[in-house]
């Protein structure tokens, strides 16, 4: 290390030490967008930075069951070493647990010291290096929504406070324990850039906004976000689940991502506004539209990427499952707000609240991308309610067809890298089979009695 390096350390060292923290929490995320982690003492914090940390890399290929999937180069390479340093930029003190900070990290191949190559938070930069060559800075603003759930007597999870008719509500009417306050509370101290929150549409359903930025710092809030809000449920003795639809009687929640793109220089805009253009949009956000409606397929497999995704889709669901767009229209696959000037965006409804943030705006950005470079024109705007198969394409209706258009989408596939993108798709085709093996309740209760 330089004598800089060594200065910036004792800089960070000092800071820490005056506020207490004797602990630093190197987080980062997998491929499904779990967080994973390590503590390391303060005093211990140098020697990290020096030689990093040992992660097995498979910890990328192992299942939410514990169980490593076959992907290339874990089990079949003898389970090999990746190297986590501390992004030391990324420091931030947790509000819920004295004495403790937390940063991001950066994933190496100790061999050859580049990304490792599952790393999503790697891929993204790599995406956004790509835009950055034509030109654009995607600012993206991230929108979650999830289900709290608290201990049922008999057995298992229910609901938190499971009251219909609340939407966007705030108050104990909705949340009787004060928990949306509480939470925005602690994740605002987190300086995430926490906007807003209210209760869903569903009983025990909430949501939080997050503030628009550059496209990789709005992933990293995204993901720490996510993984902030299930801790402070689990302090609670609760479980707060990004599941896309964990209840057959409620709906779903979604991760909708609000899309913009900056030019380059001093004099840098918002470049999908134009006053002139048609809608008020410029062609590089008509473009980028198109792009997203034509890679939709394979996108679903990295927006919706579970087995449970795809029971948030279908009719009267308010999720997109047919491929379209509309302005100020929310039955829409892509919907075109209304505002104009800096506040020109598109806002991509496909998304499911599982999504591995740096994942899904990776792919978000990529076909959007791919969209400025064929410039094409999207077809004319939805109008009305939509959800009528004669008008727009059906999107994968499951996880199984998703892979498989992400497989033939070539140009999509390339721009996110070919070891990606063969890790991933072998990663959760391992998922689906073992779901297809798996006996339901839901077979049990419709067949062991009768057959």
């Amino acid at each position: 290390m330089s004598d800089q390096d060594h200065a910036e350390i004792r800089r960070h060292l000092d800071r820490l030490a005056a506020d207490g923290i004797d602990v630093v929490r190197v987080t980062y995320p997998d491929l499904i967008g779990t967080d994973r982690a390590r503590d390391v003492l303060v005093e211990e914090l140098p020697r990290t930075l020096e030689h990093g940390l040992a992660f097995c890399r498979a910890v990328y290929h192992t299942s939410p069951q514990g169980d490593v999937v076959p992907v290339s180069g874990g089990l079949d390479a003898g389970l090999p070493d990746v190297c986590v340093r501390p992004d030391l930029a990324t420091l931030v003190a947790l509000p819920w647990e004295p004495g403790v900070a937390a940063c991001l990290a950066d994933v190496t191949d100790p061999a050859t010291g580049a990304p490792a190559p599952e790393s999503p938070r790697d891929l993204l930069r790599s995406v956004l290096e790509r835009c950055r060559e034509h030109g654009l800075s995607p600012v993206v603003g991230p929108e979650l929504e999830y289900f709290l759930c608290e201990p049922d007597p008999a057995g298992g999870w229910r609901r938190y406070a499971a009251n219909p008719g609340v939407v966007y509500t705030a108050g104990l009417r909705a949340d009787p324990d004060n928990h949306l306050l509480r939470t925005l509370r602690q994740v605002r101290d987190l300086r995430i850039g926490v906007l807003s929150g209210n209760h869903e549409f569903d009983g025990g359903q909430f949501e939080i906004n997050l503030l628009h930025s550059e496209a990789l710092s709005a992933a990293d809030r995204a993901f720490r976000f996510k993984a902030a809000v299930k801790e402070l449920a689990r302090r609670e003795g609760r479980l707060a689940t990004f599941m896309a639809k964990p209840f057959n009687d409620a709906g779903g929640s979604g991760f909708h991502l609000h899309l913009s793109c900056e030019g380059e220089g001093e004099e840098a805009r918002n470049t999908f506004d134009d006053p002139s253009g048609a809608y008020g949009l410029s062609a590089t956000a008509r473009y980028a539209i198109a792009g997203v409606l034509a890679h939709a397929p394979a996108l679903a497999a990295l927006l919706n990427p579970t087995v449970n995704s795809y029971k948030r889709f279908g009719p009267d669901t308010l999720a997109p499952w047919l491929i379209d767009w509309g302005l100020d229209n929310r039955s829409a696959m892509v919907r075109v707000p209304p505002e104009r000037g800096a506040g020109a965006r598109l806002e991509l409804r496909l998304g499911d609240a599982s999504a591995n943030p740096y994942l899904a705006i990776a792919a978000t950005t990529a076909a959007a991308l791919l969209g400025v470079l064929a410039g094409e024109e999207p077809p004319a705007p939805l109008e009305g309610y939509g959800y009528d198969t004669a008008k727009a394409a059906v999107l994968p209706m499951d996880l199984s067809a998703a892979l498989d258009a992400l497989e033939a989408d070539t140009s999509l596939a390339e721009l996110l890298g070919k070891d990606f993108t063969d890790s991933y798709l072998t990663y959760k085709r391992n998922e689906v089979e073992r779901f297809q093996r798996h006996v339901t309740d839901w077979e049990f209760t419709e067949y062991a009695y009768h057959l």
